[in-house]
């Protein structure tokens, strides 16, 4: 079972940060300054939001049960700024390396009426292209990128194909859209060991436009990448948590 647990200040600007597991087969616990904060944290699952203060922190990455002395895995003070929604994922390179990519979530407005994927490649596979209906929508995703759209709310069959082809690497997922929600979806896991899956994320707090507001053209709006306007806005935060996620590996 995963919990899920860190004390802060009241005083301090806080951060809403998510974790996400892509890495195949390996269990673990993530300890933040020493305190257990993940314990029993299973592959394809997500953990938040968890609030954390503005400001840095050690995190260590043991097997299940296992003391911070026995990280395999460390990153110490690592950044965490104030006011932004995160997601921190473990995964995958295109090579099958473990690796860690934070990625900032867009929980701005949603038009009345509709609903925002984005769907982000963490796996060890080539290029994708994503349909939603067997219709291609996002074309040409490379890891460790991502692509949003604002859809019609509802449910949607989205699966993934290898770039420029129909060959299927990963099957049609059911995704229940809500009006004013942010569903992210990630594809992990390794197309070489053949364990390539989705996990889906909702995140909190995004909220639809009042009825009236223009909600643009029907269907899928354009795709973009990682670092679109919503991604950009915040890159000084971003490039904070990159520069400091400087894993050292910890040989037992």
């Amino acid at each position: 079972m995963t919990t899920l647990a860190a004390g802060s200040p009241a005083y301090a600007a806080s951060s809403e940060v998510y974790v996400v597991h892509g890495i195949p087969a390996t269990p673990v616990d993530v300890y933040v300054d020493g305190k257990i904060t993940l314990q029993g944290f299973q592959p394809g699952q997500v953990a938040g939001p968890l609030t954390l203060p503005e400001g840095t922190y050690d995190i260590d990455i043991t097997k299940p049960g296992e003391p911070v002395s026995s990280a395999i895995l460390s990153a110490q003070d690592a950044a965490v700024p104030g006011g932004t929604n995160i997601s921190i994922v473990a995964h995958l390179d295109t090579d099958d390396k473990p690796k860690i990519t934070p990625f900032v979530n867009d929980v701005s407005a949603v038009p009345a009426g509709k609903a925002r994927l984005v769907v982000r490649h963490t796996a060890a596979a080539p290029a994708v292209d994503v349909r939603a209906s067997g219709t291609p929508v996002i074309s040409g995703l490379t890891n460790p990128n991502e692509a949003e759209l604002e859809v019609d709310a509802g449910t949607i069959d989205a699966d993934v194909v290898l770039a420029g082809t129909s060959t299927v690497a990963i099957p049609a997922t059911e995704l229940n859209l809500a009006e004013g929600s942010v569903t992210v979806v990630y594809a992990i896991g390794s197309a070489q060991a053949k364990t390539l899956a989705v996990v889906a994320q909702v995140l909190t707090g995004s909220y639809t436009a009042p009825e009236g507001v223009d909600a643009g053209d029907a269907g899928l709006a354009a795709d973009r990448p990682a670092l679109g306007w919503a991604l950009a806005a915040s890159l000084g935060s971003l490039l904070l948590i990159l520069g400091v996620m400087k894993l050292r590996a910890a040989r037992r």
